[in-house]
């Protein structure tokens, strides 16, 4: 009889991922009610009351009402517009349950933008989409969302050139801007020119999200070059052939949001003479760049404190420039809610408009690989 070998020892045990201490994951919503209490129970009472508000709106026309709805109407529609350029495909139905969905979301949940991508990944892996498909279009219209972001205090500042003197702020924001759009455009830019630059840029963000995540415990990442190659040669085709339109499309929706506000002041009583067109675009640019950091749900709280603040400071009368930003957010903010809860709604009890996995049509810009 041959002897028995001896048995191996046991394989050591997967060390457990740290839980982030639960202190730590309520904190960020702790500050966001804050935020959001200060300024809506300390700051918006120093320029205005809810009954102010309420008589500015009654002392509305119908024709500004009929202006401001229509505005806000256009500007809920211009939302899928961009989802559209992106994902080849998508039908414009699917696009705007979506859109107006993950909108609601994301203004009303403490850290909604993360579910809200968890939800356009759900709803359009229900249309037959590829996961694959749902990134490139969801970091294209993110990319391409900042980008004007970024641009568009530059191109109010430029405006603002030919009617008054720059002044020292301007010209350190209007250079910020500038700086930050030229670092988006150029890493963008070595992303998309071969696979072994998207393969280092890509490398590089690993290690630093890796260093960002050692101090909270968390375990390196991996894979990041693969996953930027992937998207680089899943965005090429798509950028090239409709880089124009999703441009287009970003601009058209931003622009559309500027207008109801604009419309909002007018229809208030707050005149071209007080705040002129081109300072108000630059008062929301800025208020557009600070949403680039969600501190709150939709930049609720801070959304109101920059427009109100910058559009006082340009000559706005305090309690007519607050009733016009408050009527601004009632159509933009709070209006997609409950459109969000219905087209949400729609979608978990509507069948007619599901597909297998992976078998929404294909066209010539999406790779067979995707």
């Amino acid at each position: 009889m041959t002897a028995a070998r001896p048995l191996a020892p046991p394989a050591p045990a997967d060390r457990p991922e740290r839980r982030t201490p639960r202190w730590r994951r309520l904190v960020a919503p702790l500050l966001s009610l804050v935020l959001v209490a200060a300024v809506f129970a300390w700051f918006l009472p120093q320029f205005t009351s809810l009954s102010d508000v309420w008589s500015a709106v009654t002392a509305m026309t119908w024709v500004e009402l009929v202006l401001l709805g229509l505005a806000a109407a256009w500007n809920v529609a211009t939302y899928q517009f961009v989802m559209v350029a992106t994902m080849p495909g998508l039908r414009l139905r699917e696009a705007t349950v979506s859109t107006m969905t993950t909108t609601a979301v994301s203004n009303t949940v403490v850290g909604g933008s993360a579910l809200a991508l968890g939800l356009t990944y759900g709803m359009n892996s229900s249309w037959g989409f590829s996961r694959s498909r749902t990134s490139v279009s969801l970091l294209l219209s993110g990319l391409w969302n900042n980008f004007a972001k970024l641009a568009l205090p530059v191109v109010a500042l430029v405006l603002l050139a030919f009617s008054t003197p720059p002044t020292t702020g301007r010209l350190v924001a209007g250079l910020a801007g500038v700086a930050g759009l030229v670092v988006a455009v150029v890493v963008l830019g070595l992303l998309l020119r071969s696979r072994e630059s998207a393969a280092r840029i890509g490398t590089t963000a690993g290690k630093v999200a890796s260093a960002l995540r050692r101090p909270l415990g968390r375990p390196p990442v991996h894979g990041w070059e693969r996953a930027t190659t992937k998207f680089r040669d899943r965005t090429v085709l798509l950028l090239r052939a409709r880089w124009h339109w999703l441009t287009l499309a970003t601009v058209v929706s931003h622009l559309s949001l500027f207008a109801v506000l604009l419309l909002a002041l007018r229809a208030v009583g707050v005149e071209g003479d007080e705040v002129s067109a081109g300072e108000a675009l630059a008062v929301f640019a800025f208020a557009r760049l600070l949403t680039a950091v969600p501190f709150t749900p939709g930049g609720l709280g801070v959304v109101e404190l920059a427009l109100i603040t910058g559009l006082s400071a340009a000559g706005g009368d305090r309690p007519l420039v607050a009733a016009a930003v408050l009527v601004f957010r009632a159509l933009t903010y709070v209006l997609p809610i409950p459109l969000g809860i219905g087209t949400y709604l729609f979608w978990r009890h509507n069948r007619s408009w599901r597909r297998e996995a992976n078998s929404a049509p294909r066209t010539e810009l999406v790779p067979e690989t995707s």
